[in-house]
Order: C-alpha cells, then structure tokens, then sequence
C-alpha cells in the first residue's frame, strides 16, 4: 500500500513541477530584441547615413575610398565618380565603394 502512495505522490509531484510552454519562448525572444537594439539597428543607421552620403556627391568633395585613398570628387555619374588622386591621375570609381565623405579642412595637410 506504501509503495502505491509513493508512486502516487511521486507522479503528482512530477506533474506539479511542469513549467507552462510559454516560459521557453521568453528567453529567445528577448535575446532576439536584444539583438535588434544593439546590431541590426545601429548597423542599417549607419547604412543609411553612408548611402545619403554617397548620394549627395558633388563635384570638388573630398571622399575616402574603400582602399583608404583621399581623393577629390571631378565628375558624378549615377553609379560611378571620377576622382583626382594627384595632379594629372584620375580614375573612376564606383560609388559603393566611396567610404565617406570627408569635410574640408581649414588647414593644409602637414606633408604640402
């Protein structure tokens, strides 16, 4: 009879310690929103910001390209910019790879 009650309790106790479904999905959900607010978000900022700077392109802009070369903006297409690396060297250049848009500067560099 003891044992009968034992298994009784034990099966009971069993089923009390169950958590509901939903306290699984918790932990997951807030890692995905935290997620969100700390790398997705930022990162598609930041993308805008580069993209409306890439846009708004004009002639005698100083950019940084994606190789880490300064150069001045001579010529904007719809996807490509001509660019003057020196006196005499121009190349052409997509846009996408334009890294920013540097502001001009008040003074000259220090090797000119």
């Amino acid at each position: 009879m003891s044992s009968s009650i034992l298994s009784i309790l034990s099966a009971a106790a069993a089923a009390g310690d169950a958590q509901p479904a939903w306290t699984g999905i918790v932990p997951l959900v807030a890692m995905i929103a935290i997620f969100w607010f700390l790398i997705i978000r930022p990162q598609m900022r930041r993308q805008k910001e580069h993209q409306a700077k890439v846009s708004g392109l004009k002639k005698g802009d100083q950019v940084l390209t994606g190789g880490g070369l300064l150069a001045k903006v001579v010529k904007v297409d719809e996807h490509y910019a001509e660019l003057e690396l020196g006196p005499n060297m121009r190349v052409k250049a997509l846009k996408s790879t334009i890294a920013d848009v540097v502001p001009p500067a008040g003074t000259a560099p220090a090797n000119d």
